[in-house]
């Protein structure tokens, strides 16, 4: 990751965007994108347009950046994500939280489609993320240090701040959403992963399991943005059910739960920074 490739991404999107504004932001996870329909989009970019972010290689992420209203709050919603599997390193993950950064965002929120870990959730429940365990073996702020990022060395103790939890359990009550509470952990992926792994996770403390959102939480929080996290559990992790592990099973539950979805993410934008 190197500071010309973020002020180029920069400058394509102040030249295409302009003077619009918003304090919040939205990274949508698998299946996620589609929250945006009950939103009105002002204007978008396709992610393909977007130097170094690039189109994402995975089915449910449509790549585009929107810029959306409801209810006189403005947002940016980033419809889909770019993962560390697919193997082009930390630039296109980090490309859309210094975009936010340059964009006076001050709140984001990272969705995901993640499997269930514990024996209390059921598939198609909502997730709010408390903590995280990073098992992905690396992170973003490895290397020459970059003063946007913040210190050298950022304190994780509360990576998804208690005011922005406080916020998306206010979202959901105003929504009458149900959510859960969990620790959400990251592996690289693209594999799903074993039993037995799960198993170990689970004597973890890991609620939830998927191959995204630690990375984007890590440099946000680093850089002084509140961060909230939202999971959909999709399917059960391996070894608490016995079905195959697939993604068409992960995007079909997001399209079933997108009403929960809409009416959380509608509420979160209209709260008040």
């Amino acid at each position: 990751m190197t500071l010309p490739e973020y002020k180029q991404a920069a400058s394509v999107f102040h030249a295409h965007f302009g003077d619009l504004s918003a304090s919040k932001a939205v990274i949508c996870g698998s299946g996620w994108s589609g929250v945006t329909e009950k939103l009105k989009v002002v204007k978008s970019l396709s992610f393909a347009d977007i130097p170094g972010l690039g189109s994402p290689g995975v089915v449910g992420h449509s790549g585009e950046l929107a810029f959306c209203e409801e209810a006189g709050q403005s947002v940016w919603i980033f419809k889909g994500r770019r993962h560390f599997y697919e193997g082009e390193g930390w630039t296109p993950i980090a490309i859309p939280i210094y975009l936010c950064l340059q964009a006076g965002v001050k709140e984001l929120l990272l969705s995901n489609s993640a499997g269930a870990i514990n024996p209390a959730f059921a598939v198609g429940d909502l997730m709010m993320i408390t903590d995280h365990i990073n098992a992905i073996g690396d992170n973003p702020l490895v290397g020459p240090h970059q003063s946007v990022w913040g210190p050298r060395f950022p304190d994780l103790s509360y990576v998804y701040a208690r005011s922005g939890q406080e916020k998306l359990l206010d979202a959901a009550l105003q929504a009458g959403v149900s959510l859960k509470k969990g620790v959400y952990m990251a592996t690289r992926g693209p594999v799903y992963e074993t039993p037995a792994e799960v198993r170990a996770w689970k004597t973890l403390g890991a609620d939830a399991v998927g191959m995204s959102t630690v990375p984007e939480a890590i440099l946000a929080h680093a850089a002084g943005i509140t961060v909230s996290g939202i999971s959909c559990m999709t399917n059960f992790a391996a070894g608490i059910s016995s079905n195959p592990l697939s993604h068409e099973e992960v995007t079909g539950t997001t399209a079933r739960t997108m009403p929960l979805m809409q009416s959380l993410l509608k509420a979160w934008i209209g709260l008040p920074i």
